[in-house]
């Protein structure tokens, strides 16, 4: 296959700033890759990049390509994606039931409205998805009512239905208890084994999975570092990614700062 995502000196403004700039990156198909950063670094710009939420600055010395195109239809490029984020929770987060959320992935809303129609085929796959997250009780309590935890299961299973070749998590730990955490962690790493490519944006490192081994250093819209976990994560490289003094320690492929 292509590579997901080649940028060859991409720059996107957001407001009156450039976000990313001059950004260079190749992420092959199928690989589990982490992008590591502060707040504000451009991580969830990248994302939304991807997603072509946002675009890149036109001209002549930069590219972009998503699985080998440089130009999509958005709802055939959600096809071959699922996004995990904090804007989706928040839109899904109504009245809306489990099942109704998790079947509103295919067809890129965040619930179902009434000129939507899901066909038995749609309603088997989403009923499916959520038995293998040990989520089905949860298909007709509203996202109002659930945990948080529980709601981003939900949106787990709303992003796999569609059978994507690779999950985007952006911030997944997000508003999780430890509990929580630790059981996506888990769902994170049984994806990754299953075949499904990983590419997690976060600022916390304890939520990289053993099953990803490149980690990328993002440090206000540029590439402070690429490479393999063991030789990205030392204490100098975060020390300068997040300007404070930080010691790294490590155990069965998985690393805590502090």
């Amino acid at each position: 296959m292509p590579p997901l995502l080649e940028l060859e000196n991409i720059t996107v403004v957001r407001g009156e700033r450039p976000a990313l700039k001059n950004l260079s990156l190749r992420i092959d198909a199928g690989e589990h890759v982490c992008i590591l950063g502060p707040n504000g670094c451009g991580k969830s710009t990248l994302i939304k990049t991807i997603t072509r939420e946002c675009y890149p600055v036109a001209r002549e010395d930069s590219a972009m390509r998503i699985l080998g195109r440089e130009r999509w239809d958005i709802f055939e490029l959600r096809a071959h994606l699922g996004i995990v984020s904090p804007d989706l929770l928040a839109c899904c987060t109504t009245d809306s039931t489990g099942r109704d959320v998790v079947l509103s992935g295919f067809f890129s809303s965040t619930r179902i409205f009434p000129h939507h129609h899901a066909e038995a085929e749609d309603l088997e796959r989403a009923e499916a998805v959520m038995a293998r997250l040990g989520i089905a009780h949860l298909a007709e309590r509203p996202v109002l009512q659930m945990s948080s935890g529980e709601a981003k299961r939900t949106l787990i299973a709303r992003a796999l239905a569609h059978e994507p070749e690779t999950l985007l998590f952006d911030e997944p730990s997000n508003a999780l208890d430890i509990a929580a955490q630790f059981h996506l962690r888990e769902t994170m790493s049984e994806l990754a084994r299953s075949g499904l490519a990983i590419l997690l944006v976060t600022h916390h490192v304890s939520e990289i999975i053993p099953e990803i081994d490149r980690v990328i250093l993002l440090s206000d819209g540029r590439i402070l570092a690429d490479g393999s976990k063991r030789d990205v994560l030392t204490e100098e490289n975060l020390r300068a990614l997040f300007g404070v003094d930080v010691r790294i320690h490590s155990h069965n492929g998985r690393f805590h700062a502090y």
